[in-house]
């Protein structure tokens, strides 16, 4: 298996972390239908416009490197030599580019947007709507489990967006959807809530809006509002099989999206509560067993964890969180995933008809998502700045061919101009030991790093051209 851990985000630069809080909308008690006189037009013109200046156009770029250029026969002087001013017209590397939206939620600059807009970016760029000026944006955090991350950028008194209780949604309920598609510039679309709390598979966790309002690519991580233009999602996805937009749009809730921009925003990351169990809804085979009641049902039970040590078993239905009912295994998810490590609750389960309360204190989870060792530029980590590095997996040896002798964990890219690159660091090679501890998973490069933290260290690397030492701090 393979891990990767975040060594430490991309720091705000020049930017002040001030005191951080998210406005919200009044809560929604009346409802109103359409005048229909034959001397009136219906328009949401002025309850949307503040709305649209929120929402910005993020651009990216990331450099991905010819893997063929890192085939050993192409570092052979013979290879060099037959071909002669063809392997120069090899293409060494370029540059990716794509589209995005994001949606300022605080007048300071910080713009939340989706994590697969940003996600490996070496540059992300900002405009404002109307205006053709660049913003170089900085990563605040990310969190992949919700497909969500807060970038930001260095201006002020920027207008931002208020949010909704998405709770207070209702299928039918009009939306909009605002971003930036095929690059067009800012665009506004009209729809309609189609379902809440839809699960597709797309994230760890997930409780979806649906919705009809087009969303089409570089929408994503634009903004779904209301009718009275406060924040109810931030789109994310579209089902389709050409890639346009059918009607079928999915966009995070608020809620969800207010919490773990908070998190991200005061922490740097996020951490959720973790129970240690498998879920499954209830099936209409398992319906007379648990008397057609609705829940999670649990189907698994990792060793040492929470719902180990308080006495949970396989076939319990679990039914109530604090008071909440469980309706199916997402929302009990999503739920857990929303407290915090060490934080206690109760819980109602039924086991032989039976219903049962426990108290568990929950424990941290782990995100799976992390599988790789990032050394940012411009850190403290010195002229290791700018290394990508991951295990060495079976998967991996046999693709490269990496004996079973060499231990280590590879590189698997290197910033271009970076510290990293300037000491002789190179796609592919692997760093086998670092001073006195012997590298086999990302957990020792980390230790080692922390270790030396500053101070000159050798460092034992396996590459293309054999065994080198590389001395550096």
């Amino acid at each position: 298996m393979k891990y990767k851990v975040v060594i430490s985000a991309v720091l705000a630069g020049t930017l002040t972390l001030s005191a951080f809080g998210i406005q919200d909308m009044p809560s929604v008690n009346k409802r109103v239908g359409p005048d229909v006189s034959a001397n009136s037009v219906y328009s949401y013109n002025a309850s949307i416009k503040e709305a649209t200046q929120a929402v910005v156009n993020i651009s990216t770029q990331k450099k991905i490197k010819n893997q063929l250029v890192n085939n050993p026969m192409f570092n052979d002087p013979f290879f060099q030599q037959f071909f002669g001013d063809l392997y120069n017209q090899v293409p060494k590397d370029r540059i990716e580019r794509s589209l995005g939206s994001g949606v300022i939620i605080s007048p300071d600059g910080y713009i939340v947007t989706n994590n697969h807009v940003i996600d490996g970016a070496d540059k992300i760029t900002v405009t404002l709507p109307g205006s053709t000026q660049e913003y170089s944006a900085t990563l605040v955090g990310t969190d992949s489990d919700s497909d969500l991350a807060v970038i930001r950028i260095n201006k002020q008194n920027l207008p931002f967006i208020k949010f909704a209780n998405s709770s207070d949604l209702l299928v039918g309920d009009i939306v909009f959807a605002i971003g930036n598609p095929f690059g067009v510039g800012e665009t506004l679309t009209q729809g309609i809530v189609s379902a809440l709390n839809k699960g597709i598979g797309l994230n760890n966790y997930e409780n979806f809006i649906q919705t009809d309002a087009s969303i089409n690519p570089g929408n994503s991580g634009g903004a779904l509002i209301d009718s009275r233009g406060a924040l109810v999602g931030i789109n994310t996805a579209i089902i389709s099989r050409t890639g346009g937009n059918n009607g079928i749009g999915f966009a995070i809730p608020s809620n969800m999206v207010k919490t773990v921009a908070t998190q991200l925003i005061k922490n740097g990351k996020i951490e959720r509560g973790y129970l240690g169990i498998g879920i499954q809804d209830v099936t209409n085979d398992l319906r007379d067993t648990y008397q057609d009641k609705q829940g999670a049902v649990v189907i698994s039970i990792e060793k040492d964890s929470p719902a180990k040590k308080a006495g949970l078993m396989v076939w319990d239905l679990i039914t109530e969180v604090d008071g909440k009912k469980i309706k199916n295994a997402t929302e009990l998810k999503n739920l857990i995933g929303s407290f915090s490590p060490n934080q206690k609750i109760t819980l109602k389960y039924i086991r032989d008809k039976k219903e049962n309360t426990v108290m568990i204190a929950l424990g941290e989870r782990k995100n799976s998502n992390k599988k790789e060792v990032t050394v940012p530029k411009d850190n403290t980590q010195g002229q290791l700045s700018g290394l990508k590095v991951e295990t060495l997996t079976p998967q991996i040896r046999q693709r490269y061919k990496i004996p079973e002798n060499i231990n280590g964990v590879i590189v698997t890219s290197v910033a271009d101009n970076s510290p990293a690159e300037q000491v002789g660091f190179v796609q592919g090679d692997i760093i086998s030991q670092i001073e006195d501890i012997s590298i086999k998973s990302t957990a020792d490069f980390t230790k080692a790093l922390d270790k030396y933290k500053g101070k000159m260290k050798r460092i034992l690397v396996f590459g293309n051209n054999g065994i080198k030492t590389i001395v550096t701090k």
